[in-house]
């Protein structure tokens, strides 16, 4: 879409190198041209980047449409530009429709039924740790496929497939459109793995078993049963979001408190600090840094004139940076609190698996910090993701520590 009466104009690109190797300054120069601006780039698209617009427009969901339309192109509504998935639910259906929808995802991402969940969670982690604590030395982005493996399982998928879900969802987020690694999730990996989820969830339809597909196909919307096709739209969103955002997390959390081991320190000595703190990694990181809307009417936002069909970037990872809500934004407060992020969305879309990314990244930073607790990472071999304008983080972790004992019997879970 042209420019033409939409101001102000921004030379911004969160798909770019240049955005890749600065995210925040990027977001920062952004938020001084505007709290809310116009991109050339990719067919033309609003960005919010302060805390007042992304959380006005998150909550309108008349104006701002997570719907999958082909305004912007084909494919994922919640990106920009649109990346080729398979249709995702609840996340690219409104209000009123989301609800019932909705209503299904909640009782399995509930805190009490996540509390069912730790057990596993503890397993996989203790169980990772265990394959590299003898050694001493190990790519600690490898110790963080954890949350990669739990929702596989939890799903009731194939474990023996955990490794080519996470590397296929991951690259369609994290690795550089168009590069080899992308070519071959979009047009390999991901299509192998639909007809191997989709096998499942027929089979747990003729016997049902204890996992959430099992689950999912026993459900109902509008009186009747929901479809095969259904529940592999709900799986598919239920993997993507599983395997990208604690990784995401976690990773720069690991990262950041070997470069600032006082924090490290306070961490170990005192475990209670560790609820508070997470929520600040997830404010000061923002593992899922914007998801994208679509105007499904005219209408003039905080002065701007925006046309129906145009597309808008909601900048979580912008907003959680902005000084006008948060005092010191730039710096990690551990004992923040208050801490109002956006790091789950905000309104009627906000992250359904928040509390189990939670669960997750709280059992991964207190083995890290109490098995592994002195590791020295290698910055100079640190890998960080190819393309981080979803998803940031680092996909290799050199890091060498103090040898320690295994935890758990050579016997299955």
């Amino acid at each position: 879409m042209a420019a033409e009466g939409r101001h102000p104009i921004a030379d911004f690109d969160h798909n770019s190198e240049r955005h890749s190797a600065d995210p925040v300054g990027s977001y920062r120069a952004l938020r001084d041209v505007g709290p809310v601006a116009w991109s050339e780039h990719h067919g033309g698209y609003w960005i919010l980047s302060d805390y007042r617009s992304v959380f006005e427009a998150a909550r309108d969901d008349e104006t701002f449409s997570s719907a999958r339309t082909g305004d912007g192109g084909e494919g994922l509504s919640v990106v920009i530009p649109k990346t080729p998935m398979h249709f995702h639910i609840p996340i690219e259906i409104d209000p009123p429709e989301f609800r019932k929808w909705r209503k299904i995802l909640n009782p399995i991402t509930a805190p009490a039924a996540i509390e069912r969940l730790e057990r596993m969670v503890r397993y996989y982690v203790t169980w990772f740790i265990d394959d590299i604590i003898e050694r001493g030395e190990c790519d600690l982005a490898n110790v963080i496929g954890v949350p990669s493996i739990v929702t596989v399982d939890w799903l009731g998928l194939d474990v023996a497939d955990w490794k080519r879900y996470a590397s296929a969802h991951h690259a369609v987020l994290a690795a550089v459109r168009g590069s080899a690694e992308w070519e071959q999730a979009v047009t390999v990996d991901l299509p192998y793995l639909e007809g191997r989820t989709r096998e499942v969830i027929a089979a747990r339809r003729a016997e049902p078993a204890d996992d959430i597909i099992s689950y999912l196909v026993q459900c109902e919307v509008d009186g009747r049963t929901i479809t095969d096709d259904e529940v592999y739209s709900m799986v598919d969103l239920l993997l993507a979001g599983g395997v990208g955002t604690t990784a995401s997390l976690v990773s720069n959390t690991v990262v950041w408190l070997y470069q600032h081991q006082d924090v490290r320190r306070r961490l170990i000595d005192d475990p209670g600090l560790i609820d508070k703190a997470i929520e600040e990694f997830l404010r000061y990181f923002s593992p899922t840094q914007g998801l994208a809307r679509t105007v499904s009417q005219d209408t003039d936002f905080q002065g701007c004139p925006m046309k129906k069909g145009d597309r808008v970037l909601l900048a979580w990872a912008s907003a959680n940076r902005d000084p006008e809500q948060f005092d010191e934004p730039d710096q990690v407060d551990i004992e923040r609190w208050p801490n109002r992020h956006t790091a789950f969305g905000i309104g009627v879309h906000r992250c359904a698996g928040s509390h189990l990314g939670r669960a997750m990244a709280k059992e991964l930073l207190t083995q890290i910090l109490h098995r592994m607790g002195d590791y020295v990472v290698d910055l100079e071999a640190l890998e960080p993701y190819p393309h981080q304008g979803t998803n940031t983080g680092w996909q290799r972790i050199p890091a060498t520590f103090t040898p320690g004992p295994r935890l758990l019997e050579d016997t299955p879970r």
